[in-house]
């Protein structure tokens, strides 16, 4: 979080005792109660902050842990016959979700899935380290990948985030409103 985060705080007279923020852009919004003094609005806006920037720092792993889980899910799904020598995050892919390089074994994952439910990330680390042993999209291939019990939940849940947009479905924060609720679905 920024040491000056841009805050925009909304009152609402429908809201009696609720509270939520969310980002948007480079901003953080907060709905309060209109019936909220300003002491107890600034303790709320604190709170929230604190509890948002808890938020996206579980939301977002590590290389290291990122390295780890794959290590876990190839040898859990792929009998561990690959192991792949890097697994980083990265912010240049925005049309991907991951992408791999089998001639030296590195695996890159889209920043833009560290805040997506942990079975959807799973999911395309084991994708990409399908790749390192198989290159194509194959019968072979998806055989390997379905062994990832949750696979065709996650290819749903990831053509969800891709249409949603296009279709004008859901902002920005219904889109992380929704991960929340499948993460939590999921534990």
């Amino acid at each position: 979080m920024a040491l000056n985060p841009r805050v925009e705080v909304r009152r609402s007279s429908r809201r009696r005792r609720t509270v939520s923020a969310y980002r948007d852009g480079d901003k953080t919004v907060v709905l309060v109660p209109a019936s909220f003094s300003h002491a107890e609005e600034k303790r709320w806006v604190d709170r929230m902050l604190e509890r948002l920037q808890a938020r996206e720092q579980r939301r977002r792993p590590s290389d290291d842990a990122l390295q780890a889980r794959a290590l876990e899910l190839a040898e859990r799904y792929l009998d561990g016959r690959v192991t792949p020598t890097s697994v980083r995050w990265v912010d240049n892919q925005n049309t991907r979700w991951g992408s791999c390089t089998p001639a030296d074994g590195s695996i890159r994952l889209s920043r833009r899935l560290s805040g997506m439910p942990s079975w959807v990330v799973d999911y395309v680390l084991l994708h990409e380290l399908v790749h390192l042993i198989i290159p194509g999209h194959g019968r072979e291939f998806w055989d390997l990948v379905r062994r990832y019990p949750k696979a065709e939940r996650a290819r749903g849940y990831l053509e969800g985030v891709a249409a949603a947009p296009r279709l004008g479905i859901l902002s920005e924060d219904q889109t992380e409103a929704a991960a929340d609720d499948a993460e939590n679905d999921a534990d």
